[in-house]
């Protein structure tokens, strides 16, 4: 299935020009983190994806969430299944624009960093600077992470916070720094004073960490 998607193409694109996939989170679409470009990279093509699923208010989502039900919080189905369609349409997206040479990097919020941590850690191979915001890493779609502490190793992760986040609880995402630890994976925790939203700060530094 192909996925609905918003594109900022560079001027310039060779076999080696980067690509920055972006994920947004429940309830939201593909225009959410597309208000990011004026501040990224010029030379680079960004994507941002809209989840398949429709919401109840309006918006879209990569898997239904039941927050009643702890044992099953999230419809592992779909969520495989959003994970699967996203890989689909990067490889395809890439093919396309003969990116054969380039570095392809992840920009995911809430439940699109949720997928985020999913992907890169399944496919280190294809991802390079991951970005995951207000999430956390689900277990239950990281059984089957890549065992290559090489390819694991090359991964740079940035992970951010708000310490008022009421949605996803801040040590819920405090995990992911343990488990990338244990991985051997390059990574940055920032928590910021903030809800389960992106502040400037944390804006910024995101920023500089794509620049870099």
């Amino acid at each position: 299935m192909d996925l609905q998607y918003l594109v900022r193409e560079p001027q310039n694109i060779t076999s080696k020009t980067p690509l920055l996939i972006l994920l947004h989170g429940y309830g939201s679409n593909e225009e959410d983190l597309f208000s990011f470009v004026p501040t990224l990279p010029e030379d680079w093509i960004v994507i941002s994806f809209r989840a398949p699923h429709s919401t109840a208010y309006g918006g879209f989502s990569w898997y239904d969430i039941d927050l009643m039900n702890e044992e099953n919080r999230i419809d592992l189905d779909q969520a495989k299944a959003s994970e699967k369609m996203i890989l689909e349409n990067i490889l395809k997206i890439s093919n396309h624009y003969g990116l054969t040479e380039n570095e392809t990097h992840l920009c995911g919020f809430s439940q699109g960093g949720i997928l985020s941590y999913a992907l890169a850690l399944q496919h280190p191979d294809l991802f390079s600077k991951v970005a995951c915001m207000s999430c956390y890493p689900e277990e239950k779609l990281l059984e089957n992470i890549s065992k290559d502490k090489k390819k694991l190793e090359k991964l740079r992760f940035f992970i951010s916070h708000g310490s008022e986040d009421a949605i996803i609880p801040l040590d819920w995402g405090r995990k992911a720094a343990e488990m990338l630890y244990d991985l051997g994976c390059y990574f940055s925790f920032r928590e910021y004073m903030s809800g389960h939203g992106v502040n400037q700060k944390n804006y910024m530094d995101l920023m500089d960490f794509f620049k870099s």
